[in-house]
């Protein structure tokens, strides 16, 4: 028997229950594994509240690192006793051991231990791909962080500025600010100085920026349009704050003929050999020391509720594991 959280209805962290299950042997195409670190993902919020509706009753968590047990019939790249992380559905990484789709799980270079695989998956291939595929990042442009002290965040500004771009991040406060210029921002803006937008320009330009990274949503929506150059590229990846609101596409032109694209990482490692591609740049980054898994947090599996309380209050810098009895 192994410990799982479940959901049965949606709302606040104590709708969050643990119960005794079986995971059963591997099918066909499949994989047991025993969690060694679980990640904790803003995600897991919006599941938890109904904001991305699941049937349920559901588990819970997208993200995990640890040693295959068991192996199903058809898998061929995988042994048992292989290290492996993961960061996709079906959801139930809050659990001690679970069953896997064996062609969403990636194996572990010896580089990369189980804790930072679990804080960076989720987070390192959602860097990648709105770095390298979204919007391709080149030298000399102007990137906006929005959340730049946050799990995504940090990883985006430490990459962008690896790539030769100018890195402008906003933060909540001193020590979030602190963060974010550690992560290699040029300049760092909080959000109570006063109008965003105007201090982005003061520091891109008064052209803006050529990209924004925005993963809070409603609270920075209009200073990210407000932020961005002519041609310049809207990359709304998340809600912290709430669903941004409605607007008209002709706002779009008449800033300047921008882009706006509110992109997946389901679709971005849709294939395996995408998703394979992602996890080799970065655990290549990890091991040039280009990223680093900064866990500011760990809280035992059990009191995830008490971890998402946390993260919804933004108390949370950097990453954040739940750890397995």
């Amino acid at each position: 028997m192994t410990l799982t959280c479940e959901i049965r209805r949606n709302g606040g962290p104590d709708v969050l229950e643990w119960i005794e299950t079986d995971p059963g042997d591997p099918g066909p195409g499949e994989v047991r594994i025993r969690h060694h670190a679980v990640g904790l993902n803003y995600i897991d919020v919006y599941h938890r509240t109904g904001l991305y509706p699941l049937p349920l009753p559901s588990g819970i968590g997208l993200e995990a690192a640890g040693e295959i047990t068991a192996i199903g019939d058809g898998v061929s790249d995988l042994a048992v006793g292989d290290r492996v992380a993961y960061a996709s559905a079906p959801l139930g990484a809050y659990a001690e051991e679970r069953l896997m789709p064996a062609d969403r799980v990636v194996p572990l270079p010896d580089t990369v231990d189980a804790r930072s695989a679990a804080a960076l998956m989720l987070k390192g291939l959602t860097a990648h791909f709105l770095l390298f595929r979204t919007f391709a990042v080149q030298p000399g442009q102007r990137v906006l962080v929005h959340a730049a002290a946050g799990g995504v965040g940090y990883l985006l500004c430490r990459w962008a500025t690896h790539l030769g771009a100018t890195v402008i991040g906003t933060a909540g406060s001193r020590d979030k600010a602190a963060i974010a210029r550690e992560a290699g921002c040029a300049e760092v803006i909080q959000y109570r100085d006063g109008n965003v937008a105007t201090q982005v320009r003061r520091a891109a330009g008064k052209r803006g920026v050529d990209v924004v990274y925005d993963g809070v949503g409603a609270a920075t929506f209009q200073d990210s349009l407000d932020s961005l150059a002519p041609l310049g590229m809207m990359v709304s990846f998340g809600n912290a704050s709430g669903a941004v609101p409605a607007f008209e596409p002709s706002e779009l032109a008449r800033r300047g003929s921008l882009f706006f694209t509110r992109p997946s990482l389901l679709d971005y490692t849709r294939e395996r050999s995408d998703l394979l591609a992602g996890a080799s740049a970065l655990f290549e980054a990890l091991s040039a020391g280009t990223l680093s898994a900064r866990i500011d947090q760990e809280y035992p599996l059990k009191q995830a509720a008490r971890a998402h309380r946390a993260l919804e209050a933004r108390k949370t810098t950097g990453a954040s594991l739940l750890i397995p009895g």
